[in-house]
């Protein structure tokens, strides 16, 4: 997986010569494996000028889905309908447009219904509002469910 500690950006790296197979994409493992949402959004915010650092992380992404197979999102019989909501925020993370990421995860008793992990569409001039931006997009999915 890409560790959250590694920056990408679009200026680092070789441009790569054939990319089709980095735009094979990894999209559809986000629906079933939520431990991959946030280094596929991260490696897939590259996919019209991919570049030799960019491949690494889809490689490395790779190789942690070779070792964790059988993992996936298990569910199991709630007997309580209570919703838990956890919501983070990483601000400005973006070198190259300086823009936040949100995400959240709601769970309905032990089993995870919704998450979401993206950049946020303007960029926040202070951490406080980049986590309120966060905090209302998670209460507004909370309304929702």
């Amino acid at each position: 997986m890409v560790p959250s500690t590694v920056k990408l950006s679009k200026s680092i790296g070789q441009p790569l010569f054939d990319v089709t197979l980095y735009r094979s994409t990894l999209q559809y493992l986000t629906l079933t494996r939520l431990d991959l949402a946030f280094s596929i959004n991260k490696v897939c915010y590259f996919m019209y000028s991919p570049m030799t650092d960019h491949w690494l992380g889809v490689k490395r992404i790779l190789c942690y889905i070779k070792g964790t197979l059988y993992h996936g999102i298990q569910l199991t019989p709630a007997h309580s309908p209570l919703l838990n909501a956890f919501t983070t925020v990483d601000w400005a993370y973006f070198p190259d447009d300086r823009k936040s990421t949100s995400g959240f995860c709601i769970f309905l008793g032990p089993n995870i219904i919704s998450w979401s992990s993206k950049k946020q569409p303007t960029m926040a001039r202070y951490s406080t509002e980049s986590e309120y931006k966060g905090v209302a997009n998670t209460a507004s999915e909370l309304l929702w469910l």
